[in-house]
């Protein structure tokens, strides 16, 4: 009997073995960060680093320089000790829906400014724009939007971002494949110069794309060179599945960002949602990985501002 894959559970037990005290934490950091070893700055090659034992650094075994693999990472420069950022990030990647700063500072005993520091430094690795493009030829990407954000004072109806007033909505758009990846972005408005231009640059050529009958998106099927089939459902005429034709999908997802936000966060503000929003779908496209999700928020962890030489860069370099 086929079994779909699942993803093995990380406990708290896990954790702690895994990683007991800062030096396993910063030693794993090291083997990360440097597969094939640590290239010396001074010597122009790879060569042996030990560990020192007065700071959390390693040094080259020929002339002493200082590798520090925190550096230029969300740990740089930080006081808060290794093991509980990793505590934080295991904790992040538990759950389902997310967790507050708040209830990190309560399982970490930290200050709630420290909390909010990692969740917010956490979070910004989470972010997967630009690393790949949904669909392809023959392949269906639904397209959606939703308005997030409190309602219009004396009445409903939808308020976007930039409009006068205190509670104002913010559009997202989401795309996503079925069965597959999801990206969502928050946008300036429901135009079809805003939504066009973002269906082009995330969505691959040949695909087919669905929709509803939101005006905006008429201009699909005619953008140059991309080569988009359009598949449109009537949602206005309470129709929501013909045959393939649907975007249920990118909807179940909004679904769980709602539900996850009111009842975790309780509300979010349109400066930090789109964070928010690289979270949930960090999670929602590692959803049928058999890696624990803990594993996977870890390995996002990267030096941002060093170019690190390639192997091939060095292979030839005598140890």
């Amino acid at each position: 009997m086929n079994r779909k894959p699942y993803m093995r559970p990380f406990t708290k037990k896990d954790f702690v073995q895994k990683f007991p005290d800062d030096a396993t934490c910063l030693e794993w950091l090291k083997s990360y960060l440097y597969p094939e070893g640590i290239f010396c700055e001074k010597c122009k090659r790879l060569t042996k680093h030990h560990r020192v034992a007065s700071r959390p650094s390693y040094s080259c075994d020929f002339c002493g320089h200082h590798v520090h693999p925190t550096a230029d990472t969300i740990f740089h420069k930080s006081p808060t000790p290794l093991t509980t950022w990793f505590y934080a990030i295991y904790l992040m990647a538990s759950t389902r829906c997310g967790i507050s700063a708040k209830q990190i500072q309560r399982e970490t005993g930290v200050t709630y400014k420290t909390a909010w520091r990692m969740f917010k430094q956490i979070r910004s690795m989470l972010d997967e724009s630009g690393e790949w493009r949904l669909g392809g030829k023959g392949k269906g990407v639904e397209v959606d939007e939703m308005y997030y954000g409190g309602r219009r004072k004396g009445g409903g109806g939808r308020r976007l971002r930039g409009d006068r007033g205190e509670q104002s909505k913010t559009l997202v758009v989401g795309m996503a494949e079925r069965q597959g990846r999801i990206r969502a972005l928050t946008a300036e408005n429901g135009s079809g110069a805003t939504l066009l231009p973002i269906v082009k640059e995330h969505v691959m050529p040949s695909s087919t794309v669905f929709t509803d009958e939101l005006p905006s998106y008429h201009g699909i099927p005619h953008m140059p060179a991309m080569g988009y089939v359009h598949r449109r459902i009537n949602h206005s005429e309470k129709v929501y599945v013909t045959g393939d034709i649907h975007t249920n999908t990118v909807e179940g997802f909004w679904s769980l960002v709602k539900r996850g936000i009111s009842g975790v966060y309780h509300s979010v503000g349109s400066t930090y949602l789109q964070s928010y929003l690289d979270e949930y779908s960090f999670r929602y496209n590692r959803r049928f990985d058999t890696k624990p999700m803990f594993t996977s928020f870890l390995e996002q962890v990267e030096k941002k501002s060093v170019a690190m030489p390639s192997l091939e860069q060095t292979q030839n370099q005598p140890v």
